[in-house]
């Protein structure tokens, strides 16, 4: 609830009172705070139920205690109730009295206030009767004039909830302990010929490892040998596994099907994916969401009210109420402390944001924090980036159109030699054609990357340009014979990327790639639009490419030929129209506009870049996991909203009945247990309702 409180050891937080989550996600099961609840719960039980039934047998009228001394009963009581109050409930009073020091009020508060003074007042009747001067009392007197029984069962019931609320809660953690389970404990490691087994923390990076049938990989690496298929599911959210080959990319914890194949580890310990996935998943969950504010406004005044309401309770009941009026003043003023727990308010949001965030990262869609996981449902603009987000991002060169004096083959070979020194998509087409050739291939020099239009640089002693028209002079557009640009056009109608090639100043070619849509491309593209979102293309790409691709997928808007800070441009005009922005983007150039979208979203496949100014991750570079991104978010609000009224709606019912605003007209009154186990109700309430969200349909 308090993530800004940081501390060394296990223990409470000073704010909210409850106990503190682990800032480093393990596996281990173990909850040193449920373990100690439980352990006080069970002894409270065992001194409860007899108090109760001591106590209320009296109450109902049965006649089972009737040669019991008054000062016996008083005395009975009082040795049942003070192991519950003092030990059972100690946690309790320790946290209640932090929170007065530190002026953080907070449910303890009102629950050691409460409990407190059931029990001291009953303390202090049971010495008048049991010192001298000693009164012998009836013992239907006694039943109504001392509150043990109360006491004692605040204290029990507060404990039963907060072990139900703390294994909740851990519930809510299990997405984390699950994703750490998939790294395997071993891995089977190649050295010196032989296959040895070795703990995972002892491979090294740049070892051999052998992943067999059903195992699942251990790092981050490549394979080097053999072939299988693997389910990605963890980082893509769908089932079908990915055939894998040497050289294919393989990522630690995700499950090898029936092939055996050798690896070689790039990433290890916290380098890896699986690793990186933990720890964001562990800060988002830790982290505010922006709904949580009107909670923090409420929760600041809360407490101070009701113990303000509880003393007007006490007032109006010791002056105006029926006889006793001392016991009815003290009932009714517990009642209002104990029922008006703020715990449920606390936890409305909190409990939300773990679990939405939990089931975010086990379909593979990652969020930074708390404010992207609410800021993306309330977005009603989805902006895409094409190459690499659309698009398989991985095009080939389909046609080459060299210029007279030009053959193919040299076209080809140049175009190659200057790509080698360029991280984009278009640049491993081109290499990868030409090596497909046999090409001899040289390193160009003087490389220079022109953003948004091209590259240049020196090869074999010659000015190579390559990039779109834009990047040279119109003199040399001009002497461009016109059947190329025709043939170019026809290509770009296709969807096709054209590049254009000069050598010295003059016209050597055209080179046209194409690049496929994505498999899940047209589906996702339906599947935002069904939920109302306006599907905008963004893309550095000329018109026509980008309206071909565009019409393929579905997409009526296009935004075409921009500059990276064109697309900051476009994306900062639809925020000034009022639409809220979510941008998906995968390269370099996206980072700026996913950092000025409202929600930035990268995809996993793509540049580091890019996935650190986005607030939202896929982890499996799919964009069939946009639709599952935007539902769970939707989601979550809805759950929060759920949350936060039934708080509000608990506490504007609750105070007033427990202040006995009911007894005028039916003569009902709400007793302290009853109160504490209302309270008890909907802290478990607001949890349960948070952990549906585990379940819910993406």
């Amino acid at each position: 609830m308090d993530p800004e409180v940081v501390s060394d050891v296990p223990g409470a937080c000073p704010i909210c009172g409850m106990a503190l989550e682990p800032a480093v996600a393990t596996g281990a099961e173990g909850n040193p705070e449920l373990d100690d609840m439980q352990r006080r719960f069970r002894w409270g039980l065992v001194f409860t139920v007899p108090l109760f039934f001591f106590e209320m047998s009296a109450m109902a009228g049965l006649r089972l205690f009737e040669g019991v001394p008054p000062r016996l009963n008083l005395l009975v009581q009082l040795l049942l109730a003070t192991p519950v109050v003092l030990w059972c409930g100690k946690p309790f009073f320790e946290r209640a009295w932090l929170s007065m020091k530190t002026r953080n009020f907070n449910m303890f508060t009102l629950i050691g206030i409460g409990a407190g003074a059931a029990y001291l007042y009953s303390l202090v009747r049971t010495a008048q009767a049991l010192l001298p001067p000693q009164r012998n009392l009836p013992l239907h007197s006694l039943a109504h004039d001392v509150y043990f029984e109360a006491a004692a069962g605040i204290v029990t019931l507060v404990l039963l909830g907060q072990v139900l609320e703390l294994r909740a809660r851990a519930k809510t953690s299990g997405a984390i302990r699950e994703l750490l389970g998939l790294a395997p404990d071993t891995a089977r490691v190649v050295r010196k010929g032989a296959e040895i087994d070795v703990p995972l923390d002892e491979v090294m990076k740049g070892d051999v490892l052998r992943v067999r049938p059903g195992e699942r990989v251990p790092v981050d690496g490549s394979v080097t040998e053999g072939a299988s298929a693997v389910d990605e599911s963890m980082l893509s959210g769908e089932p079908m596994p990915v055939e894998k080959g040497p050289g294919a990319k393989v990522t630690g914890g995700t499950l090898n099907g029936t092939g055996s194949f050798l690896m070689r580890a790039e990433r290890v310990g916290a380098d890896t994916v699986l690793a990186r996935i933990v720890a964001l998943v562990g800060e988002a969950q830790r982290s505010r969401a922006p709904v949580q504010r009107l909670a923090d406004r409420v929760a600041g005044i809360f407490v101070p009210a009701v113990v303000a309401a509880a003393a007007v309770t006490a007032l109006a009941w010791g002056f105006f109420g029926p006889e006793p009026r001392l016991p009815h003043a003290l009932v009714n003023a517990v009642a209002v402390l104990i029922i008006a727990c703020p715990c449920a308010l606390g936890l409305a949001t909190p409990m939300s944001v773990m679990v939405g965030i939990g089931r975010g990262a086990k379909t593979g869609v990652l969020f930074r924090d708390a404010a992207a996981l609410e800021t993306l449902g309330q977005c009603d603009t989805m902006v895409l980036d094409k190459t690499g987000t659309l698009t398989e991002g991985k095009p080939k060169i389909v046609w080459l159109g060299p210029s007279p004096g030009w053959q193919e083959v040299e076209l080809l070979r140049i175009a190659a030699c200057l790509e080698r020194g360029s991280e984009h998509p278009l640049a491993a087409a081109v290499v990868s054609a030409a090596e497909a050739r046999g090409l001899a291939l040289t390193s160009a020099t003087e490389f220079k990357a022109i953003p948004g239009k091209g590259i240049e640089g020196m090869v074999d002693g010659r000015t190579v340009q390559l990039g779109s028209l834009s990047l040279f002079e119109e003199s040399l557009q001009r002497r461009i014979p016109s059947g190329a640009l025709e043939a170019a056009e026809s290509w770009r109608r296709k969807g096709a990327t054209i590049l254009f090639a000069a050598v010295d100043g003059q016209p050597a070619g055209f080179l046209a790639a194409a690049d496929p849509l994505k498999p899940s491309a047209k589906a996702a593209i339906s599947e935002l639009k069904a939920l109302g979102l306006r599907v905008v293309m963004l893309t550095g790409d000329a018109e026509a490419t980008a309206r071909a691709v565009a019409a393929e997928a579905g997409i009526d808007e296009v935004v075409a030929g921009v500059l990276p800070a064109g697309k900051t441009d476009a994306v900062a005009r639809l925020k000034a129209s009022g639409a809220r922005v979510a941008m998906a983007g995968d390269g370099v150039n996206d980072a700026p506009a996913l950092a000025g979208a409202d929600v930035g979203i990268a995809m996993g496949t793509g540049s580091d870049v890019a996935i650190e100014s986005a607030s939202v991750t896929l982890a499996g570079g799919d964009v069939a996991a946009l639709p599952r991104a935007v539902r769970l978010s939707r989601a979550t609000l809805r759950n929060i909203r759920q949350n936060l009224f039934f708080a509000f709606v608990y506490n504007v019912v609750g105070v007033p009945v427990a202040a006995g605003v009911l007894y005028p007209a039916f003569g009902l009154l709400l007793s302290p247990v009853l109160a504490s186990a209302a309270m008890t109700f909907s802290s478990l309430s607001v949890v349960g309702n948070a952990l549906r969200l585990r379940s819910v349909r993406l």
